[in-house]
């Protein structure tokens, strides 16, 4: 994969044959849901050739090797800086302004949302963590972290391989509207979630998703929108399941997913999906956690609630368990280092005793 010269990332691991895949009248279901028509905005598709770099010696750089180019460092990515604010919140913030000036100018009022809230002798938890997102939640929130992408991007700056005009998914033709409107949340959900109940991925693998999206409009400078939307998720999600799952699936196996998909087609997006983010596949543990705080931010503001549950004697009881659990684990990690340490100190003393 550090070969700029390779035309694919080969997967590292095999695939269950016995994985069911949901027919494929679900996924063209999913794939050519209706959209709600909203203002049309003219699609630009804009043509981009890609420069490969000569290979001056037989010596392969790795990954982390490639430097960061200078304009680029110079502003901080919020996939990359946990620092820097996401893009989605941002978009979802400037329509949130946007609404709330024209309110006030038309005079409307909001009602507040009635919410559960803990006291003194009530406490109300939900079962997402950050370890463990609740999925159905966080799939809609991702979705949603889409849609305002879309709905408030700059341009319609794209490039030919995610251009679905030009790489169609299904064999049917998409009417032109199709291409020209944004789509429903729910059209951007029911789509995410097919793909993750088919490649069998949980609610972490979402927000990583998400990360390289934005890594991906950041980096080559595009814009997500009716035309390449769902090509660059796939993309994102196919490059997921390949870092971070043990077990993944080849890429032959996503052209069942969309029957007008070939396999070269699935080996160059993945190719180029690649290259455009320099290879930077790496995701830190406080960037992942700023974007799953920030989309239960906007789940929250949403009305995307968590289920609350009240906290009663036996749930008690679990939490305090898998705390000792927790606690116990940490223990035994301590315990083997101090032992690790504890070792090389007596190998060194008896190298030093030989040599004199």
């Amino acid at each position: 994969m550090g070969n700029t010269l390779n035309c694919c990332v080969c997967p590292k691991w095999g695939w269950h044959r016995s994985r069911v895949w949901p027919c494929e009248s679900e996924i063209c279901e999913a794939a050519t849901g209706n959209t709600a028509p909203v203002a049309p905005v003219p699609a630009a598709v804009e043509s981009t050739e890609f420069a490969f770099e000569a290979v001056e010696s037989f010596h392969v750089h790795h990954i982390h090797d490639r430097e960061m180019p200078e304009d680029r460092a110079l502003e901080p990515n919020p996939s990359d800086d946990p620092r820097a604010s996401t893009i989605f919140l941002r978009k979802y913030q400037t329509d949130v302004q946007e609404k709330r000036k024209s309110r006030c100018t038309n005079h409307l009022s909001t009602k507040p949302l009635t919410t559960k809230y803990s006291s003194c002798s009530t406490i109300y938890l939900d079962d997402s963590t950050v370890s463990q997102p609740h999925f159905t939640t966080t799939i809609k929130s991702v979705a949603l972290a889409i849609y305002y992408h879309m709905k408030k991007r700059d341009a319609d700056k794209s490039l030919d391989i995610f251009d679905e005009q030009l790489h169609p998914l299904t064999r049917g033709k998409m009417p032109k509207e199709y291409f020209e409107c944004v789509p429903e949340h729910k059209f951007i959900y029911r789509f995410v979630h097919v793909l993750f109940k088919a490649t069998n991925l949980t609610a972490e693998f979402a927000i990583v998703t998400l990360i390289y999206t934005e890594r991906l409009l950041s980096y080559a400078e595009i814009d997500l929108c009716p035309t390449n939307w769902k090509r660059i998720v796939i993309g994102a999600i196919l490059l997921t399941s390949k870092v971070w799952k043990d077990v993944t699936i080849w890429n032959r196996e996503y052209c069942k997913l969309f029957v007008n998909a070939s396999i070269e087609d699935i080996n160059e997006l993945e190719r180029q999906f690649l290259q455009l983010i320099d290879y930077n596949i790496k995701v830190s543990g406080s960037v992942y956690a700023k974007y799953y705080f920030d989309l239960r931010s906007l789940a929250k503001d949403n009305s995307l609630h968590l289920p609350f549950y009240l906290l009663n004697k036996e749930r008690a009881q679990n939490l305090q368990a898998v705390s000792r659990v927790e606690d116990t684990k940490i223990f035994y990690s301590a315990t083997m280092r101090r032992s690790f340490s504890a070792d090389n100190f007596i190998t060194l003393q008896l190298s030093k005793a030989i040599i004199s």
